[in-house]
């Protein structure tokens, strides 16, 4: 298949902070685009402060996609996002628009590029359910230190407290004698759309500096109301609530942490989760990086423009 009969793609990536959202706005004014949010948990209603969510002042009239589709007590896998997102490009572009993806969650995105394919059918109940009982009497890194042992790559991309994917790698392996990541050396390196894709990226302390302060933001903005919200609903035990932001402010709320520590926590997830998130994206796709803190961000879009005009062929819409 050539890039002439390959649908049009934009994806915009990066570690959370970075300024994803703002330029995400931008480009769908530009080039006439609707949103796909490709992050895992901004799925969940109700989780809006804690997953930085973009709010209805800020898309700004643009149409968004995958945002707000599950309870919190459904799960959701990287499956399930491909399925979905895979259709919400046809659509969009059906219309006459072009789709862009925006988000932070690398395996999602990159399931979405390639198109996985994922055996569902693969699956062992009782033993999941045994090593749900070993995570909840031995503590999360015996399961995942389970995982580091038959399938380390695995295990470097998943961070233990993702219960449900790290007993789910195990599983396969338990299932087929293959780890997830052979599985996954084994698909296509090939992208079926005509992507254009966008690494963002700032110095290393001007990133740390502005997750620190987003943190301050959503507390002020009223997340620990948001998360007790969830906590007095009884929700304990499901994967929305891993998630980081949440998981932090539970330990609070059970007394285990004081909230001057819980947010010291967060912060410090948070700064982890964007370093994974980096090299992540480094290691396994092949971004165009566009540093954000070199010049003024209007210059930067400008910049940014030009190589997507020419990597899709496409025109910018000059009037924005």
């Amino acid at each position: 298949m050539n890039n002439v009969t390959k649908q049009k793609l934009i994806c915009i990536m990066g570690p959370t902070a970075v300024g994803k959202t703002r330029l995400s706005i931008d480009l769908a004014k530009a080039f006439s685009g609707e949103i796909i949010s490709g992050d895992s948990m901004q799925v969940y209603k109700g989780m809006d402060i804690g997953t930085a969510k973009i709010t209805a002042a800020e898309m700004e009239g643009i149409p968004h996609h995958m945002i707000d589709i599950k309870n919190p007590d459904e799960p959701f896998n990287v499956a399930q996002f491909q399925e979905l997102v895979s259709s919400a490009i046809k659509e969009i572009s059906g219309r006459g628009k072009l789709p862009i993806i925006v988000g932070g969650t690398g395996l999602y995105i990159e399931a979405v590029l390639q198109q996985y394919t994922f055996s569902e059918s693969v699956s062992d109940p009782l033993y999941r359910e045994r090593l749900e009982a070993l995570a909840e009497t031995e503590g999360v890194e015996k399961v995942h230190s389970m995982l580091r042992e038959v399938d380390p790559a695995s295990a470097e991309s998943i961070h233990p407290n993702n219960v449900r994917r790290v007993i789910r790698a195990l599983e396969i392996f338990h299932c087929t004698g293959r780890t997830m990541t052979e599985q996954l050396k084994k698909q296509k390196k090939e992208y079926v759309y005509d992507a254009a894709l966008i690494g963002l990226n700032i110095a290393r302390d001007t990133l740390y500096k502005r997750i620190d302060e987003r943190v301050d933001q959503m507390v002020d903005q009223g997340l620990v109301d948001e998360v007790r919200a969830l906590y007095d609903q009884g929700l304990r035990e499901c994967q929305s609530i891993q998630a980081i932001g949440y998981k932090e402010l539970y330990a609070y709320f059970d007394g285990f942490v004081s909230f001057e520590d819980a947010i010291e926590q967060l912060k410090q997830n948070s700064r982890r989760y964007a370093k994974r998130q980096l090299t992540w994206f480094r290691n396994k796709m092949d971004l165009e990086w566009f540093m954000m803190d070199e010049e003024d961000y209007s210059k930067k879009v400008q910049e940014i423009l030009a190589y997507i005009e020419g990597k899709l062929s496409l025109e910018a819409n000059n009037k924005q």
